[in-house]
């Protein structure tokens, strides 16, 4: 890891200004979503349709995704997929004006959205390498920045925006995420052009997803990396699932205090997004990411056995400094050493297996607690981080993580010293 970093260029600013506009507007929606959908029904089932929706299109198009965005321009596939978004999310507001909004036609947009969703972060995980070049230090700093913003647009600015507005009106914070998205859309398309990977053998769709998927199954760095979000997502989503219920019986939190419970835990997120490339230069990347899973998982540990809201809310806070710090780590690492023709595959493979794993997470929440007791899920979580940390420790080591980052330098220094003056002018900006 080199200790001596370029200066982002002029073009990360702009692409990090359209991911928190983005990202403002996501946090409008994920709250005024839930509540339209609760004025319409109180029928849980109907409820959870809506909620299950957005992941959906990771379970069905993932692999399939990836593949595409490895086949298609990834700035134009950005900016055309927030201009789709603003022009799809006219039609709930619409319905709402018009006083015709459904359950069916709410689970429909959430679908697409999260279609949407899928397209445009593969598509900015494959385009930040090309915008930056592959230099882990800069990558770090830069996913630190957009996970930092993401995080507090996401998590704090725009959940209470989106109920404030939806005070005004049913369309208003559609409406809003519309404009967020539609400002996202203009950002990106003034972003450089990227060098297009080398072209590969034609091969149909299904094949290139297969390829991609088995690269990642066939690199135990990669699958090391990947396993990670997996696993962590059956235990995060676990607590999750009964964590309002473990704060109301067991910690005697109410409305008001599990709102600052899950504020402390986006605090920690932030924290640990900010000192993200401080670790790994001290420890060594390898190193770095096996301390937060194990902090991820002494923290829920902490959490379960948490006898007030002050300790459990510290707890939280902690877990989330480690789930940031991942976050920022993990994606840099893998953009920094999967080739460019495969990493929207890449990319979209790992976050497939990691929004897999979240429902059966919920299944196992909910079935400890209704057969034990509300605080086995998340002991049994705890369980699950530790164990994960210690099977995926040699796996991502500093040794593997320094051999694949000598690989990917190796492999990327012919395709430099052949790549013409003006391609480097626009991706650096200068």
């Amino acid at each position: 890891m080199t200790t001596e970093v370029r200066k982002l260029p002029a073009g990360f600013g702009r692409l990090w200004a359209a991911q928190t506009v983005s990202s403002l507007g996501d946090g409008v929606t994920h709250a005024a979503l839930p509540l339209l959908s609760l004025a319409l029904t109180r029928n849980p089932m109907a409820l959870a349709v809506v909620t299950a929706a957005a992941t959906l299109p990771w379970l069905l198009f993932g692999v399939l995704g990836g593949a595409l965005v490895d086949r298609w321009d990834r700035r134009r596939t950005m900016w055309v997929t927030d201009a789709a978004r603003a022009v799809l999310l006219a039609i709930p507001a619409a319905a709402a004006v018009l006083d015709v909004l459904s359950i069916p036609l709410l689970a429909a947009v959430a679908f697409l959205l999260g279609l949407g969703t899928l397209l445009f972060d593969t598509a900015a995980a494959a385009y930040l390498p090309d915008l930056l070049g592959r230099e882990p230090a800069l990558l770090e700093r830069a996913n630190a920045r957009m996970r930092a913003t993401q995080t507090a647009a996401s998590g704090f600015a725009g959940p209470p925006a989106g109920s404030a507005l939806l005070a005004l009106g049913r369309a208003v914070p559609l409406l809003a995420d519309a404009v967020s998205f539609a400002l996202s859309a203009l950002l990106v398309r003034s972003l450089p052009a990227a060098p297009k990977p080398v072209p590969q053998a034609r091969e149909s769709l299904l094949r290139q997803a297969r390829a991609g998927a088995s690269y990642v199954f066939r690199d135990r760095l990669l699958l090391g990396l990947a396993l990670r979000p997996a696993v962590g997502n059956i235990a995060f989503t676990a607590v999750e699932t009964v964590l309002a219920l473990f704060a109301h019986d067991r910690l005697d939190i109410h409305t008001s205090g599990f709102g600052l419970l899950l504020t402390a835990e986006a605090t920690g997120g932030l924290l640990g997004a900010g000192i993200a490339s401080f670790l790994g230069r001290r420890l060594g990347t390898g190193t770095a990411l096996t301390c937060t899973a194990a902090v991820e998982g002494v923290a829920i540990l902490g959490l379960a056995a948490a006898p007030n809201p002050y300790l459990a809310g510290l707890a939280l806070a902690v877990c989330g400094a480690g789930m940031g710090a991942t976050m920022v780590l993990a994606p840099s690492l893998r953009q920094a050493i999967v080739p460019a023709h495969l990493i929207g595959r890449v990319t979209s493979t790992s976050r497939m297996l990691a929004m897999c794993a979240a429902p059966f997470g919920a299944f196992l929440g909910g079935w400890l607690a209704f057969t034990f007791d509300v605080r086995t899920p998340l002991y049994t979580a705890a369980g699950l981080l530790l164990a994960m940390t210690a099977v995926t420790a040699t796996m991502t080591d500093n040794r593997r993580v320094e051999a694949a980052l000598r690989g990917a330098s190796d492999r990327e220094s012919p395709a430099r010293d052949r790549r013409p003056d003006r391609v480097i002018e626009a991706v650096g900006g200068r």
